[in-house]
């Protein structure tokens, strides 16, 4: 592992434990409001679930956004060789995230009682769109936040005749990150415009912006943890950026088939979301690439296990379940419904949340002058959150299922308790597989949070695999890129066949009160779906485990790649 010879890589480790801080908080109100599904009276008129729900959501940004700055700061200084540009501004951007949080936190309570602020037509205090809760004065501090950001990372970079692709992938990221923010700094009073310029926000700075950087931060920890070649994964990190951008700035229309825009959108949007995909895909193919480059044994298993958690459910969550509900066909019967969720839930904690973890695991022994730790606790915590959250999007997907009939093909009664009994049992399971991730999420917190605090045990560590002399054969084997392929491939087959599930609503026959094709293609796809994701992700990992163990060079891993750049 690298050594922390930059004194200014030590300020991203608050960012790192605010991170921390925050997602045990949003975890607990996502637990409440998943009780609160199979009990609508819980706290009712004390707590009540939309509102805490805005907490959750606002909440859920914060900790992913103050992953993100912790990472960039722990990488600006390797890529750029020198220290972080005033360090004095770093300061006051921690301090700034928190006074967001805490007003975040203080003012979601006011929209219950209609209380908004409003002056000089703006309201100051909260405005209640969905994920830009926070009053204007929340969203002026939060720009200055992003400007600093971008101001320290593009100081601290070196001229720009020496950038490479991951150079360049960053600072779009970090500059578009504080121009993009700028379409929810206003208030317009007609709501199609409201939603219009709202939708610029969560599409583009949320699917747009942070892929950028999240495409960016995993090519370069895959640089440092395996030694790849800069080149190659700086040749990743274009076209996947390019693909980004290219899909996501049309794809953003598929948003607006409920705003009032020209029917046009409905098939420009429903073509380039398709596209979208794409540079997951990419995303997702370099990793393995870049893991099986040199065939040598995990030295940081828990930060892989979440960087490959982090690409492997972007793929899942953003890329495949994102794909079967964006064309107008298909996204007239999922928009609002349970359906949603599922795919909102595995793309924004698996996509971003995870990689934040990963870059956790990896910068907070370093920071903290922790040699050799117990990697077993990150290990189970890895597989208890993402089981959780494959079982969280299991119900989400399967009672939207059932909801997206009941509520939209047979119009029944909503507040008439006809769809909710329909919905009970999946709304009981959502707190269950919550309860298995708030287990896997109290683990890894725990664990990141006293890492160097506690006394680590040599013995406790993973025993290094000793070499073989016979291959090895069956699970454990060497993972070949046709395998792989096969492994994407059914996860697209059964991706495939959800979209055909949520396409049958338009049929005559499903209209005039048969379920069973929805149902049964729901059946399949959705559990066909999440059980081969694991199965993956487990495949993956013991082959990578099952590794001989081989003598490490004397360059500690990660200096020789940064010396690259």
């Amino acid at each position: 592992m690298i050594k922390i010879e930059y004194r200014t890589q030590r300020l991203s480790l608050r960012f790192f434990l605010l991170m921390l801080v925050l997602f045990l908080f949003q975890m607990l109100f996502g637990l409440l409001i998943a009780i609160q599904h199979a009990d609508p009276a819980l706290l009712a008129g004390i707590a009540n679930f939309n509102i805490l729900r805005a907490e959750h959501t606002n909440l859920g940004i914060l900790w992913i956004l103050s992953g993100f700055i912790g990472t960039i700061l722990f990488v600006g200084p390797l890529l750029s060789r020198r220290e972080l540009a005033a360090p004095w501004l770093i300061h006051i951007l921690f301090y700034a995230l928190i006074a967001v949080t805490v007003w975040n936190v203080a003012t979601q309570a006011l929209a219950a009682d209609g209380i908004a602020g409003w002056w000089i037509g703006q309201p100051w205090l909260q405005e209640g769109l969905e994920y830009l809760e926070a009053g204007r004065t929340a969203d002026i501090v939060i720009f200055i936040g992003f400007a600093i950001l971008a101001y320290v990372v593009l100081r601290t970079f070196p001229p720009r005749r020496d950038w490479n692709e991951i150079h360049w992938g960053l600072a779009i990221g970090v500059t578009a990150l504080t121009f993009v923010w700028l379409f929810g700094v206003f208030f317009i009073d007609r709501l199609d415009m409201q939603e219009y310029f709202r939708w610029y926000v969560v599409h583009y700075w949320v699917e747009g912006v942070w892929e950028v950087i999240h495409i960016s931060l995993v090519g370069f920890l895959l640089v440092l943890m395996f030694r790849a070649e800069v080149k190659a994964v700086g040749y990743a990190v274009f076209w996947g950026v390019a693909m980004v951008w290219l899909s996501g700035l049309i794809g953003n229309a598929h948003h607006y088939f409920w705003i009032g825009t020209p029917e046009f959108w409905q098939f420009w949007g429903s073509l380039f979301s398709a596209l979208e995909p794409l540079p997951l895909v990419f995303c997702f193919w370099h990793i393995y690439l870049d893991a099986h480059q040199d065939k040598r044994p995990l030295e940081n298993a828990p930060a892989f296990y979440f960087i490959l958690g982090s690409v492997v459910l972007e793929q899942v969550g953003a890329g495949i379940l994102g794909f079967t509900m964006t064309f107008a066909l298909t996204n007239v019967w999922s928009h609002g419904t349970w359906v949603t969720p599922s795919h909102a839930h595995l793309a924004m904690f698996g996509t971003f949340g995870m990689l934040g973890i990963a870059a956790a695991y990896y910068a907070v022994p370093l920071l903290r002058g922790v040699k050799e730790f117990d990697q077993r606790l990150g290990r189970v915590a890895f597989w208890l959150v993402l089981t959780g959250m494959l079982g969280i999007a299991f119900a989400f997907a399967i009672g939207g299922t059932v909801q997206v009939f009941l509520y939209r093909s047979m119009g029944l009664s909503w507040f008439g308790g006809q769809i909710f009994p329909a919905m009970q049992f999946f709304k009981v399971l959502i707190p269950l597989f919550g309860l298995v991730f708030a287990v896997g999420a109290g683990l890894l917190v725990y664990d990141l949070l006293t890492l160097g605090l506690r006394q680590s045990s040599t013995a406790a560590r993973d025993l290094p695999v000793r070499a073989r002399t016979a291959p090895l054969t069956g699970w454990r084997s060497t993972l070949r890129g046709s395998e792989a392929s096969l492994w994407l491939m059914g996860m697209w087959i059964f991706g495939a066949i959800i979209t055909l599930g949520l396409l049958s609503f338009n049929l005559e026959s499903v209209a005039l009160g048969d379920p069973t094709i929805p149902y049964v293609l729901a059946g399949l796809g959705y559990p066909g779906l999440l059980l081969i994701t694991l199965l993956f992700v487990w495949r993956f990992l013991a082959a990578l485990q099952a590794r001989p163990d081989i003598q490490p060079r004397p360059v500690a891993l990660g200096q020789e790649a940064v010396a690259q750049t």
